[in-house]
């Protein structure tokens, strides 16, 4: 269900408020910012191409060396943190919340985010896919294999080249989850954009949609962004107490 009328919840009509979050949310759970001052790509540009499509499929080594990526990654070690849990708060208050993420660690949902109301704009590091028959499978089943010495496990259905369920450099987004996306961006009333540069596109548009269709556009982010100028509030402080502190007013004031 992707209608408007279906991104709100049931009962009096309260502002619907949606979170565009980035790489800036993880950071204080230990999981590094890519494209920051001192983000991976910066120290190492080869890592790149450990995500690049092109690169993953064509190079068994590349893909080797990501699935050892892959066991060293600390989204599996990350916990949720003060940003993560103030998200759920304010779902919890009765505000109606959608959450659309550019990360792939899964930490809205482990907070205790619904799912369905999580819409994952690169997809998960927490499950793997067939490119070949997309057959779907957890990472951690996978991780299993390498380490009992599978240096690139191959699909168990087909044979085909398995990676992560996250979009890689030159993927296309999944159309279904982007339009729902388009959409909770249109219905907003308020819109945050959460420790993201928003130079990605399309990701980064979507704060021009909403605040285009009215949305009050609040900025959290230490660096500035190209929409800052678009933005009703900007915060500098660190997001692990200024958007508990953000989202606590919002669930008092609606």
């Amino acid at each position: 269900m992707t209608s408007v009328d279906a991104l709100q919840d049931r009962g009096p009509r309260r502002p619907l408020v949606a979170i565009l979050s980035g790489a800036g949310i993880s950071t204080d759970s230990g999981i590094p910012d890519y494209r920051g001052p001192n983000g991976l790509w910066r120290r190492d540009p080869e890592a790149e191409k450990l995500v690049t499509y092109d690169a993953y499929m064509g190079d068994p080594e590349i893909r080797r060396r990501s699935w050892r990526m892959r066991q060293e990654s600390p989204a599996f070690r990350a916990r949720p943190n003060a940003a993560h849990e103030a998200v759920v708060r304010l779902e919890r208050s009765g505000t109606p919340v959608r959450v659309i993420t550019q990360n792939v660690d899964g930490l809205h949902q482990a907070a205790g985010m619904p799912e369905r109301k999580v819409l994952e704009l690169h997809g998960t590091v927490r499950a793997v896919t067939c490119t070949r028959c997309h057959a779907r499978s957890s990472m951690e089943e996978a991780l299993a294999r390498v380490a009992a010495g599978e240096p690139d496990p191959a699909c168990r259905e087909c044979g085909g080249i398995l990676k992560s369920a996250t979009v890689m450099f030159g993927e296309r987004l999944d159309p279904q989850v982007l339009g729902t996306a388009l959409e909770v961006a249109k219905a907003a009333d308020v819109f945050l954009a959460v420790g993201t540069t928003l130079q990605v596109q399309p990701a980064a548009s979507l704060a021009g949609v909403a605040a285009e269709h009215g949305a009050r556009l609040i900025i959290v982010n230490a660096e500035p962004t190209p929409y800052d100028g678009l933005a009703a509030e900007v915060i500098r402080e660190p997001i692990g107490s200024a958007l508990p502190a953000l989202l606590e007013g919002l669930a008092q004031h609606g």
